[in-house]
């Protein structure tokens, strides 16, 4: 029997021996560009968290308000608890706003953002009292939600008061005192500008039976707070057809009344 060729030989010398040096070569390099690269990318990455949270750099070193109006930077800088030197990238907005408006409920909405590389700005819009609420020598202001959110010592000029009916003493009550400060606001929202502008009190009797008091005596009942844009319209056209009017009823917008001279 036949030994193997000289070409079989070679064939299965080149299998024991393994692949062709200069593919070996290829292997070795490719190996060591990707070690290199998972160097590089850890140091990279060790070098971005060091930058981030150890060194000295972007951190917070000052903390600026805007859009204060009764509130001070001051007070808003300290309410928001926000420490010098605290690396910029762990800071938690959305708990610095949540905060904020928790500590200071005159701030109706605040965006805290950061400014790098060292400083963080608070965006603050207060809210707007559309209302008072007499609370002995002091009063409370409520914004247009209905929200209570503070007590001053002075009423601030140009908006009225809020008088709310006592609840009788006895009986069934269908709408709580919340209930009515909301229909009041709609209803303060709702008179137009000009008498707006006069109105030194909003009356509420019944959900229904809400009144305004005008700085000259006038008088306008307006009902509930349904309807308002109907029922400033005829308000705004029953006073130029009776000026002399002392009494307004605007409750039905549909039927309207004037009495008194």
């Amino acid at each position: 029997m036949a030994g193997p060729t000289t070409a079989e030989r070679d064939r299965r010398q080149q299998r024991e021996s393994g692949p062709p040096l200069p593919s070996r070569l290829a292997r070795l390099r490719r190996l060591r560009m990707l070690i290199v690269l998972l160097i590089a990318l850890v140091l990279v990455s060790g070098g971005s968290i060091w930058l981030l949270y150890g060194s000295s750099w972007l951190r917070v070193q000052r903390v600026s308000v805007s859009g204060t109006r009764e509130l001070t930077p001051a007070q808003v800088r300290e309410a928001a608890g926000v420490r010098l030197g605290t690396p910029l990238v762990s800071l938690d907005t959305g708990a610095i706003e949540a905060r904020l408006r928790r500590r200071l409920p005159r701030i109706d909405t605040v965006d805290a953002v950061r400014s790098w590389p060292h400083g963080i700005a608070l965006n603050v819009t207060e809210r707007t009292p559309v209302l008072l609420i007499r609370d002995g020598a002091k009063y409370v202001e409520v914004d247009r939600e209905g929200v209570r959110f503070a007590t001053v010592a002075q009423a601030p000029k140009g908006i009225p008061a809020l008088e709310l009916a006592p609840p009788p003493s006895s009986g069934p009550q269908r709408f709580g005192a919340d209930r009515l400060v909301r229909e009041a606001v709609r209803v303060a929202q709702a008179v137009p500008v000009a008498v707006a502008r006069e109105t030194r009190a909003v009356k509420v009797r019944t959900y229904d039976s809400i009144s305004l008091e005008l700085g000259d005596g006038r008088t306008v009942l307006w009902g509930s707070g349904d309807k308002g844009r109907a029922k400033a319209v005829t308000l705004t056209a029953l006073m130029k057809a009776a000026p002399h009017a002392r009494h307004f009823d605007v409750s039905v917008p549909t039927a309207p009344a004037s009495s008194g001279s």
